[in-house]
């Protein structure tokens, strides 16, 4: 067992899709068929590994375990350095999970005939019927109500052709090259590159094959990310100015861990802007967010799953990992606006999440008010609260890449994102309901399903030290079981109403597609019932964070 956690895993990790990625990449064109099965083999190889380096884990061990360090760039003290705690690990864990299960629902999501669907825009139903009146028929017993015969095909320039098969599996394997890199990483600057070079394969994802605003959806991702990704890098090399002022200049993590003391507070709340504003985009935490929707709702669904489910944790990851520990006196100072502006994300996001009709926009928006329940329990400094937030990390990533699957599986077959579309689902694909209704409720946090203990453990944390954003927030858990249950009654209950192009005919939930779902909707129960395995592995990492930001839960008070 020794000689085996002596291997470089994270690097290996790393390296398996990457490898992936440019055999696909090279792949004979028309061979698309190979291309996929090559690259859910080589997912469910990285996943086969990830489980093994998570069995060679001790949580009682060393803070960062597969540890490796070489010099990359001798004269600025770069190095290649990369290492695991709980927290990065359960992170890794949750792409190696959801990286197979993206190529599977993905499979045809690059076809030339996913084109043709495509070319059906959100709003082209709707306006076929607007001047067409709407006829009824009994299906099943019950009114089906349908709209106009279908609306023609926009121009062929509307939506120009898609990359090819090969190119979009190449991406999805790339970026999880990134994606581990980037968790992985315990140099500052390497973090920084993996953090920048993770918009790559993102960006051409959703600009290549987006829905129909996915160029700017794409370029709008891309402009905020560099923006902050500008701010961070500004903080790094003010990070190694520092350093070096003290001895010799360096980017590791362990090393600067110290280097606060050295810092007026004024040095320290500006260097730690620059990397809350770069995470905070990340994430996105309110103001920051305005990006997500557009991203997240243009982009493929696969590609949806894969940018809320994995890469905006990065910005909560960054809040742990290197705003607190790093800048322990402006984490402080800071913490109490940070907590105010993640309370109103969580209402703000809720309430316009209720007013959506765009299915996709929907679920980008219960993001936001999610991302304000995993900052609060970052920034309220407590046990309970930051291994609530981790822990949320992990089940946001499989209940929202449950709910978009689903979502994307209905897209599909109706050819609308509009709400208004659809109705009565379940009366003709009751596997497709059923899913959608499990996905739902376990983003809405019930009780049994694997959200529930990671928002109560965020606001039991957060109510220890400020109790009034704790009850604030639980405000947003009510809005979430509006927006949820209301997205599923008008979609799946009532008489029958399909878009018109379908008649009254909606195939339910392929084989491929169950498979694809299915591991996600069993971990939210098995999380739901037994979180104890992940809490092992994530406590003592927060207990470390704690440490390092010098902060102890609050002593418990009692009333005579």
């Amino acid at each position: 067992m020794s000689d085996l956690t002596g291997l470089p895993w994270l690097t290996i990790l790393g390296l398996v899709p990457l490898v992936g990625a440019l055999l696909v990449a090279v792949l004979p064109s028309g061979r698309d068929a190979l291309a996929k099965t090559v690259a859910l083999v080589v997912s469910l190889v990285v996943l086969a590994l990830t489980i093994l380096v998570c069995a060679l884990f001790e949580p009682g061990g060393d803070r960062f375990q597969f540890v490796q360090a070489h010099d990359w760039i001798p004269a600025f003290g770069v190095q290649y350095a990369v290492g695991a705690d709980g927290i990065a690990l359960v992170l890794i864990a949750l792409i190696a999970v959801l990286v197979p299960v993206v190529v599977l629902a993905s499979w045809y999501d690059a076809d030339p005939q996913a084109d043709r669907l495509r070319r059906v825009s959100v709003s082209g139903v709707r306006a076929a019927a607007a001047g067409s009146s709407a006829s009824s028929r009994r299906v099943g017993g019950g009114t089906a109500v349908l709209d106009a015969p279908a609306a023609p095909s926009p121009p062929s320039d509307e939506l120009p052709p898609r990359r090819s098969v090969k190119t979009f599996f190449a991406l999805l394997l790339l970026l999880e090259t990134m994606m581990i890199g980037v968790f992985a990483a315990t140099d500052v600057f390497l973090f920084y590159v993996f953090f920048e070079a993770m918009l790559i394969p993102m960006y051409f994802i959703i600009g290549s094959y987006g829905g129909p605003r996915r160029s700017y959806a794409a370029m709008k991702f891309l402009l905020y990310s560099l923006f902050g990704g500008l701010l961070m890098l500004a903080a790094v090399i003010g990070l190694y100015v520092v350093s070096a002022s003290q001895g010799e200049g360096t980017f590791a993590f362990e090393q600067l861990l110290g280097l606060h003391e050295q810092m007026s507070t004024t040095v320290e709340i500006a260097l730690f802007s620059g990397f809350f504003i770069a995470f905070a985009i990340k994430a996105p935490l309110f103001p920051f967010h305005t990006w997500l929707p557009d991203a997240g709702a243009e982009a493929p669904v696969g590609g949806a799953v894969l940018l809320v489910g994995v890469l905006d944790k990065v910005g909560t990851f960054g809040f742990l990992r290197y705003c607190l520990p790093l800048f322990p006196e402006a984490s402080r100072i800071l913490g109490p606006y940070v907590i105010a502006l993640c309370v109103i994300g969580i209402l703000y996001g809720a309430l316009l999440a209720m007013g959506q009709k765009d299915l996709k926009r929907l679920v980008s928006y219960t993001s936001v008010a999610h991302f304000g329940f995993i900052g609060m329990g970052i920034f309220a400094f407590t046990t309970q609260g930051q291994s609530g937030a981790v822990l949320y990390m992990v089940n946001h990533g499989l209940s929202t890449g449950a709910l978009f699957l689903v979502v994307g599986f209905l897209i599909v077959r109706g050819r609308s994102r509009l709400i208004p579309d659809y109705s009565g689902v379940a009366n003709v694909a009751p596997i497709l309901a059923g899913t959608f209704l499990l996905a739902g409720l376990s983003s809405l946090a019930l009780p049994g399903l694997s959200t529930f203990i990671s928002e109560f453990l965020v606001l039991l944390g957060t109510y220890s030290r400020y109790p009034v954003a704790a009850v604030l927030a639980a405000l947003g858990v009510i809005l979430a079981a509006l927006y949820v249950l209301l997205m599923y009654q008008r979609t799946m209950q009532g008489p029958l109403r399909l878009p018109a192009l379908l008649g009254d005919r909606m195939p339910d939930l392929r084989l491929r597609e169950v498979l694809a779902v299915a591991p996600l909707l069993a971990l939210m129960i098995v999380l739901g019932v037994y979180p104890k395995p992940l809490l092992d592995v994530i406590n003592p990492a927060v207990e470390a964070t704690m440490q390092d930001v010098g902060r102890t839960d609050p002593a418990p008070t009692a009333n005579d």
